[in-house]
């Protein structure tokens, strides 16, 4: 009795802890799955509408082709708030889905969000592993962030000015597409390779940055996207992941991990964290203690990364 007197408490606790705009605190998390799974079936979770309906105050050009490819045509969504007549910082995000699924449009309250807030926000497409193996998910990345560079003015964009946000396999991609800038590995199938992919800023969502982890190269997507197992080409493996590529000239960088993610482990995180500082890159770490994988997608988690992400951009992309 005592026990689901306490499961009642933390819930109610947990579910109506608010977020301090001034000095935003990570929302309390769970002691496990057990717990978020109760507390979304009794209705004290909650979470964000994922397919919001586009203000009348937002401009969009969608579905845009920035790259052909033998398997499909890659198209990007634009947004921004009418009343914006300057030229705006933009922000790219990249969607995840374990290299194999997911939609430009699933980072849709994002993109409004920041739209809403005086920048200027893109989605993009990009091949899956069923398509296409590594690295063409990179150079679609890379493919997409030159396109919008070049093409940037005609949208009302200042392309001096850029920022990745990516979740899961899209903080996978968003980091190496941000840590390789101008790589030659990562160039191919882009129509103007003599455009900068240099970033000023990177959003990582509980995104793997180590593919070469015994876990990692466990997991049934990570082969998929790679096109091989690490036995065969381990070296492969390092050129996939993120932190072999750091230099102390890389993109400040942001990253939310949840410490009960089962999906992409903690570790994942610590150890970037652990990398950046060594390599003097300017880092924020939030480890949102109980938390899982697509944590992002209740009201609490979602409210706070925004918070904070508020912040990282004013400071990279609207100071410097």
């Amino acid at each position: 009795m005592l026990k689901r007197i306490y499961i009642f408490v933390f819930l109610i606790t947990s579910s109506f802890s608010q977020i301090n705009h001034s000095d935003p605190k990570p929302p309390r998390g769970y002691p496990n799955f057990t717990f978020i799974k109760w507390a979304a079936q009794l209705g004290w979770l909650d979470f964000v509408n994922l397919e919001p309906e586009i203000p009348d105050s937002i401009r969009v050009a969608r579905d845009i082709i920035y790259k052909e490819t033998k398997q499909r045509e890659l198209k990007l969504d634009i947004y921004k708030n009418k009343s914006a007549m300057e030229l705006a910082p933009v922000i790219i995000f990249i969607h995840g889905g374990s290299w194999t699924s997911g939609d430009k449009k699933d980072y849709l309250i994002y993109c409004l969000a920041y739209a809403q807030k005086g920048y200027a926000t893109a989605s993009l497409s990009y091949r899956f592993s069923q398509e296409a193996i590594f690295p063409a998910a990179v150079e679609d990345i890379i493919c997409g962030i030159r396109w919008i560079k070049e093409h940037g003015r005609e949208y009302g964009i200042d392309s001096s000015r850029v920022a990745l946000v990516g979740g899961s396999a899209g903080g996978h991609l968003a980091m190496l597409a941000g840590y390789t800038a101008d790589e030659p590995f990562f160039v191919s199938g882009c129509d103007d390779n003599a455009v900068s992919t240099a970033v000023q800023g990177i959003v990582n969502i509980y995104g793997p940055s180590d593919l070469t982890t015994d876990f990692a190269v466990a997991q049934g997507p990570t082969p998929k996207f790679m096109g091989t197992t690490y036995d065969v080409n381990p070296d492969i493996y390092k050129k996939a992941s993120p932190v072999s590529y750091i230099t102390s000239d890389d993109p400040p960088t942001l990253t939310f991990h949840g410490t009960i993610d089962k999906i992409v482990p903690i570790g994942q995180s610590d150890y970037l964290d652990k990398v950046l500082k060594e390599k003097n890159v300017p880092h924020e770490y939030h480890r949102l203690k109980g938390w899982p994988h697509t944590m992002d997608a209740s009201v609490p988690v979602n409210e706070y990364t925004q918070l904070v992400m508020d912040g990282f951009f004013h400071k990279w992309l609207k100071e410097n």
